[in-house]
Parts: C-alpha cells; sequence; structure tokens
C-alpha cells in the first residue's frame, strides 16, 4: 500500500475524500432546499450538480481499486422492495 509524506495510504486519503463530498452534498442539498432567492437556489443546485460528478468519480476510483465494494441486490431483494413501495415505483 502507498502510504504519503504524512503516513495515509491511498485507500486512506480517498475514503476522506469520499466522506468530505458526502458531507459537501447533504449541506449543499440542504441550502437548496431552503433557499428563497431564486438566483441563489438555481446557484446551489449547479453546486450541488458538480459535487455529485465528483463524488462519482470518487466512488467509481475506489471501486475499480478494490476499495469499496457493494453487492447487486438480486430479483427477490429487487421485488420485496417494489411490494414494500408500489405507490414510488
Amino acid at each position: 500500500m502507498n502510504q504519503n509524506a504524512q503516513g495515509l495510504s491511498e485507500k486512506e486519503i480517498f475514503q476522506d475524500c469520499l466522506s468530505s463530498q458526502k458531507f459537501l452534498t447533504t449541506n449543499y442539498n440542504t441550502f437548496a432546499g431552503e433557499c428563497v432567492n431564486e438566483q441563489l437556489r438555481s446557484a446551489f443546485l449547479n453546486i450541488l450538480d458538480d459535487e455529485h460528478r465528483i463524488q462519482a468519480d470518487i466512488f467509481n476510483d475506489m471501486s475499480a481499486n478494490g476499495w469499496y465494494q457493494t453487492q447487486p441486490a438480486d430479483q427477490q431483494q429487487i421485488q420485496q422492495v417494489k411490494q414494500k413501495f408500489p405507490a414510488q415505483m
């Protein structure tokens, strides 16, 4: 595992970046949702979109390196969720 000068591995740096992006997108979402000025709301939504793209890039890089593993849901799990929340589908 590669270590930088501060002793953090590349994986740890990516984990910190992803955590920071999650924090940022949560806050920008709140700011946009509670903004009364339409121009400012639009600016927050544009920033939020950019931050989501950055977050997705970080996630994809982590996933490609095996640092963030997800398991696909099987069809039975998908059907159970659809039955549980039919109005949202």
